[in-house]
């Protein structure tokens, strides 16, 4: 089912380029506040591919639902417009911000025009990785000298993705000649991955923790001794202006909800590897029959 909202100041050429897939209803028709005992509509935005918003997505959806409220969901492929919409207001809530050093571009630019109800999780950081047959690359100082081994590409992701701008800083920095930053897209990404380790040839990609991929691919972090692709950081939750005013209940109940590495770890596998696309629902019901205590109600 189409979204009923229109991001009203993308234009409608960038929102077309943006959109990924048509939103989806929680129910066959969203109700006003108000109507039927309906206590309004929420709306969350996030890149579906960045699965760690992609899960807290559902986790949300699922206990927003039980506590009255429609739940739409905005699928976009680009960070800048999902916190263009945000800061517009034509989301209420982004559930997996990297604002902390990922985002700060655009953190730096609407945090005024935005709500931060602090961080879910606590461990989250950019990478990149080589496969594990490759042992002799274990630093990011190791790549110099050697792009004709790679075809001169570090494999990324979104164009407007943090890492992407940290990736390139990251080139620069370590003063990597030869190399290029590929974007295209984190399945693109994944698949040239896939690709090359099936084959075990030679790749470097961009990735970040946590992540699925992982898990899934036999990969190894290189060593960033310039930090240049930042320190560890918290995952956000991110509110339009005037959410918590709209909704306290659910704002404080945001602020309370956090989760460890094992919590973020297994509700991530439940949705993206277990359950797979299309079931993430009954994966997030899964993973709350299995985790009762870890979180609360909406009161």
């Amino acid at each position: 089912m189409f979204s009923r909202k229109i991001l009203a100041t993308v234009s409608a050429v960038a929102l077309s380029a943006s959109l990924v897939a048509c939103s989806s209803d929680s129910s066959d028709s969203a109700s006003d506040s108000g109507n039927d005992g309906d206590k309004g509509t929420i709306t969350m935005g996030y890149i579906p591919s960045w699965t760690d918003g992609l899960s807290t997505a559902y986790l949300l959806q699922n206990k927003l639902e039980e506590a009255g409220y429609t739940v739409e969901h905005e699928q976009l492929n680009d960070a800048a417009v999902v916190y263009t919409a945000l800061a517009s207001g034509d989301i209420d809530i982004y559930p997996s911000a990297w604002s902390e050093f990922t985002h700060k571009q655009y953190m730096d630019k609407y945090s005024d025009k935005i709500e931060d109800y602090g961080a879910y999780y606590g461990n989250a950081r950019l990478t990149w990785a080589v496969p594990e047959y490759m042992d002799d690359v274990n630093s990011i100082e190791d790549l110099k000298g050697q792009a004709d081994r790679f075809g001169g590409q570090i494999v990324g992701i979104e164009p407007g993705a943090g890492l992407t701008k940290a990736s390139q800083e990251t080139i620069d920095g370590y003063e990597l000649d030869g190399y290029n930053l590929s974007t295209s897209s984190t399945p693109a990404m994944l698949s040239e991955l896939k690709s090359a380790t099936d084959a075990e040839e030679d790749i470097v990609v961009t990735l970040w923790r946590p992540f699925w991929a992982n898990a899934k691919f036999p990969v190894n972090d290189l060593e960033d001794p310039k930090g240049t692709l930042g320190d560890t950081e918290g995952l956000h939750w991110l509110a339009r202006d005037g959410f918590e005013e709209d909704n306290p209940e659910v704002a404080e109940w945001l602020k309370g909800l956090k989760l460890d590495d094992e919590q973020y770890g297994t509700l991530e596998d439940l949705v993206v590897n277990e359950y797979g696309e299309g079931k993430e629902p009954e994966a997030v019901q899964d993973w709350l029959d299995k985790n009762p205590d870890v979180v609360e109600d909406i009161k």
